[in-house]
């Protein structure tokens, strides 16, 4: 009986595991920050085209490529996810439109095999990339200071943010792995307890 329920608290934390990695690995930032080139300071965007996907900007596991000798002109993209009402850079990356290529700096204050490589970028990113970019761009030109703070948050502000939440960063996915094995746990305890009270009935 013992060894039964050892086993079935295995598969509950395995299943857990199963349910959660994928979440993380999707991505599903809330917004994304870029700067470089000919930009001023950092704009703003949450586009979903670049906001929902992991491998938006590219293909990790298929489209490593060497070091190229000249990517030209690059903009630095950090992604971001808000935790609790606070915002809190994920990961960081260099993107090459003009070239097609990606640098993928890594994860902030964590570690991935896929950091420190280029990559060949997703063939459609250019357009959706500088159509977002540059759209965001005039929106701002077009909007009154208060919405333009709102769209383009001040180079210190940013910073502030990302100091104040790297442990939470951090620590993010192993407390939803174990918020959910807890979950588990506790439905296989309690479905045990109910099958051992019916069978002593009997």
């Amino acid at each position: 009986m013992f060894y039964k329920f050892r086993i079935a608290i295995g598969m509950a934390f395995i299943l857990s595991l199963m349910t959660v990695i994928p979440v993380f690995a999707k991505g599903g930032y809330s917004f994304i920050t870029i700067q470089g080139a000919d930009l001023k300071g950092k704009v703003r965007l949450s586009d979903p085209a670049l906001t929902t996907d992991f491998f938006a900007f590219a293909d990790f596991y298929l489209n490593k490529t060497d070091t190229p000798a000249n990517p030209g002109v690059g903009y630095e993209v950090t992604r971001y996810y808000v935790n609790g009402g606070a915002e809190s850079a994920f990961d960081k990356l260099h993107y090459y439109p003009e070239t097609g290529f990606v640098y993928y700096d890594g994860i902030v204050n964590g570690s991935s095999k896929y950091d420190g490589h280029w990559y060949i970028a997703n063939p459609d990113m250019k357009n959706l990339f500088e159509t977002a970019l540059y759209t965001q761009i005039r929106l701002v030109g077009l909007a009154d200071p208060e919405a333009a703070k709102a769209l383009v948050p001040p180079d210190d502000l940013v910073q502030a943010l990302e100091q104040k939440q790297s442990d939470v960063s951090a620590n993010q996915p192993a407390t939803a792995m174990l918020i959910v094995f807890i979950v588990g746990f506790a439905i296989v305890t309690a479905t045990a307890f109910l099958r051992s009270r019916k069978l002593s009935v009997h």
